[in-house]
């Protein structure tokens, strides 16, 4: 049977049995992991499906490599083939040094407007872990791919262009809180209501279909409202627009609770308990208030009566606090949909919680046209190139992830459990070793071959 490429009818993929897999095979320390962990993918999908499906691997070229084969970091045939065949995987590259493009990285996300960058983190039992309850960690992070400010829109300090930037805003735009103009470089945030819709309608979609309890919004909206404030508020309502009688929001939740335990409650005693200031607040504050309250009301023959507690819960945090809160109250978090930026901290320091970055999966997917690349999200580690010594889990895990969005679930499975077994064997590479007792160090390919053998 001739290999073919994914394509997609009514938003869902069609997966050929023997399906045409680009793969980016990365800079530094690349070559090793993806030796390893190619032979892990192709041991899952044989013992899966006994033959029936199979992948063949077509290489293209992206950063450093490409770069020595062609002069150019991001050759257009690698966009033009991830385009083709919808879905890739590619190990770490290397950033360019001097001018262009500062991220190969964020350039393939924008190129392809793969819109959602997808980092699940869980806890795997046995790895050595900075917190006391790692075990607590169960999380999606869907962090928004094309915006905020990695958006790229910026000027250097002292060039002529930021210095008619700086005229407009003043001049134009009555901007008095540039602090120091002179020395000033500028950045600009754009935050779209199709961009915030978009994302957050991938993430309730996902926690919908994977039985999640909640989805979380996070943002810095109480400082910046009208980009992240803006998130905030079109998450919610692309929430209650497109989903309402699967969803509740957290403040619907407290309005219906109140109304179940006392049914002669009056609309402003309900506000008054949802919101404590209430009797401070000026009359229209407490009109909005009380319409707030109106409105969640009309929901109790649908969420009345506790119903609302088997709702998808869309609630809001602001990011500060979750940085704290993911420590401290980890199992309040399931789906998280966030900015750019912020989805940056975010997956980086949950990853610290559950074994490091060196572990931790990923994709950028736009789920619209269906194109996603799976991704290692750690860097090339150019010291240890060669040595095969470093952890392949964060490709290892990644390709898991991409079967997973194939719809081949056995492969998946057989993966993941038989990556948990090993860590448990306490069979590991070195990041792990140093940090456990009684482990046995295995190289990268060992650590491969440990897997394929605990499928």
């Amino acid at each position: 049977m001739n290999e073919e490429k994914i394509t997609i009818k009514n938003g869902k993929l069609k997966v050929p049995d023997r399906v045409v897999i680009p793969f980016i095979e990365g800079d530094g320390t690349g070559p090793d992991i993806w030796a390893a962990s190619v032979r892990v993918f192709d041991a899952a999908v044989e013992k899966a499906y006994s033959g029936k499906r199979k992948i063949h691997w077509e290489e293209v070229y992206a950063g450093e490599n490409a770069f020595n084969k062609t002069g150019e970091w991001l050759p257009q045939e690698t966009l033009d083939a991830f385009q083709k065949y919808m879905v890739g995987i590619k190990g770490p590259l290397t950033t360019p040094v001097g001018g262009g493009i500062t991220s190969l990285n964020v350039a393939l996300r924008q190129k392809l407007d793969l819109y959602v960058c997808l980092r699940p983190v869980k806890y795997i039992t046995g790895v050595p872990s900075p917190v006391r309850q790692p075990e607590d960690v169960d999380m999606v992070i869907f962090r928004e791919n094309t915006e905020d400010i990695y958006a790229g829109i910026e000027w250097a300090e002292g060039t002529a262009d930021v210095e008619k930037v700086i005229r407009f805003l003043e001049d134009e735009m009555s901007v008095k809180n540039i602090r120091f103009p002179k020395t000033s470089g500028i950045g600009v945030k754009p935050v779209s209501k199709e961009g915030s819709y978009r994302l957050a309608k991938a993430a309730i979609e996902y926690a919908l279909m994977e039985g999640r309890k909640s989805v979380t919004l996070v943002h810095k909206g109480n400082i910046m409202k009208f980009t992240e404030g803006a998130f905030k508020n079109w998450g919610y309502e692309v929430a209650v627009e497109e989903y309402r009688n699967q969803v509740v929001t957290e403040r619907e939740s407290w309005i219906i609770s109140n109304k179940d335990s006392n049914p002669d409650l009056s609309i402003e005693d309900n506000a008054k308990m949802i919101d404590p200031g209430y009797h401070m607040m000026v009359e229209a504050q407490q009109k909005e208030k009380r319409d707030e309250v109106e409105t969640a009301l009309k929901l109790m023959p649908t969420h009345g009566s506790n119903q609302w507690k088997n709702k998808l819960m869309i609630k809001d945090a602001i990011a500060d606090i979750t940085l704290q809160q993911v420590l401290t109250r980890a199992k309040e978090f399931e789906v998280i949909a966030t900015l750019n930026l912020n989805g940056d901290y975010l997956s980086d320091a949950l990853a610290a919680q559950v074994g490091g970055i060196g572990i931790a999966p990923g994709a950028n997917i736009n789920y619209v046209t269906g194109h996603a690349i799976f991704e290692a999200t750690h860097g090339t580690a150019p010291k240890y190139a060669g040595l095969d010594k470093v952890n392949p889990g964060s490709v290892i895990l990644s390709g898991s992830m991409m079967f997973k969005y194939m719809g081949w679930h056995e492969a998946h499975d057989l993966i993941w459990k038989a990556l948990v077994k090993t860590i448990e064997q306490k069979r590991v590479t070195y990041d792990y070793h140093r940090m456990m007792d009684d482990a046995t160090l295995l190289k990268c390919s060992e650590f491969g071959d440990a897997i394929i053998k605990n499928m």
